[in-house]
């Protein structure tokens, strides 16, 4: 199984770094990536439908499918379209307002006799804001200003970060993990591995802004203090780890192990991308205005 995750994890590294290249090349920043986006945000929405109706609970309507692909696409929309007015939050929360009135009214227009529909409404917030809107703050990333091999920095930082917590998390916990760190919710995670965790995401941070970044952004390049790479390593690692604990809570409640069981010994997509989604906001707070 170590085996078969390493095999998996080189090659899903390649075609990442492959499509980041491919989009460092494309005349449109976003034209290899958001699509990319597009589908991850689909897939991730069907696991998380099919997690709810195990537990007999309301799947998701396709007005969510629809409105978290729209919610992606919107992030992208002021940059893509010049004649697009307002910032570049106005679209993405013009989307998700948009989806969560179009399934309000499906639901409306479906109403026979009492049959769970607030259930199903409250499904549909939460694949909304969890998926759709946590991930429009990774495609803002993209377009980090100046737009360009800044925002392929910025992508490679945020998931470096946080996959290389997860790394150190496991290996430190592994190792010497004595305290368990929430043994209801995740009876593996240590405090141990916690800190390990952190420590890796601290020299991920240090390698993204000292050695990664530098050599992408060129003439473009900004300095960057100690506080700010120890920082950000810190805060997003620490987001990312609530983030996998957040699927954990999930899983837990629905009755799941993983999210699917269509990449074995990963799961699936949600369970990839998990820390993703919360360390994104985090990650665009220190790109946007700290950094």
């Amino acid at each position: 199984m170590l085996r078969w995750r390493i095999t998996l994890g080189v090659i899903f590294s390649a075609a990442i770094a492959a499509l980041c290249w491919a989009d460092a090349q494309a005349q449109t920043p976003g034209t290899w990536l958001l699509p990319l986006v597009v589908g991850i945000a689909l897939l991730a929405t069907d696991e998380l439908s099919r997690m709810l109706a195990a537990r007999a609970a309301a799947p998701l309507g396709i007005v969510t499918y629809v409105g978290n692909g729209a919610i992606v696409l919107a992030a992208g929309a002021s940059h893509w379209w010049p004649q697009a007015t307002g910032d570049s939050w106005s679209w993405p929360a013009l989307a998700l307002a948009g989806a969560m009135i179009a399934a309000i009214a499906e639901e409306v227009y479906r109403y026979r006799e009492p049959a769970r529909q607030t259930e199903r409404l409250a499904a549909a917030a939460l694949a909304l804001v969890y998926i759709g809107l946590l991930l429009s703050f990774a495609v803002q990333l993209r377009f980090v200003e100046p737009v360009g091999a800044v925002g392929l920095g910025a992508i490679a930082s945020l998931i470096l970060v946080v996959k290389m917590c997860d790394i150190g998390a496991y290996t430190v916990g592994r190792l010497i993990g004595r305290h368990k760190m929430a043994p209801h919710l995740s009876p593996g995670k240590t405090i141990e591995g916690a800190v390990g965790g952190l420590a890796f995401a601290v020299f991920a941070a240090w390698l993204s802004f000292v050695v990664i970044c530098p050599r992408l952004e060129s003439a473009t390049a900004r300095q960057i203090d100690v506080w700010q790479w120890l920082g950000f390593g810190i805060t997003v690692g620490a987001a990312g780890m609530l983030g996998d604990l957040a699927e954990s809570l999930l899983k837990r409640d629905l009755g799941r192990k993983d999210s699917s069981t269509w990449m074995p010994g990963f799961g699936g997509v949600l369970d990839l991308l998990d820390s993703i989604l919360v360390a994104a906001p985090v990650a665009y707070v220190w790109w946007e205005y700290l950094l």
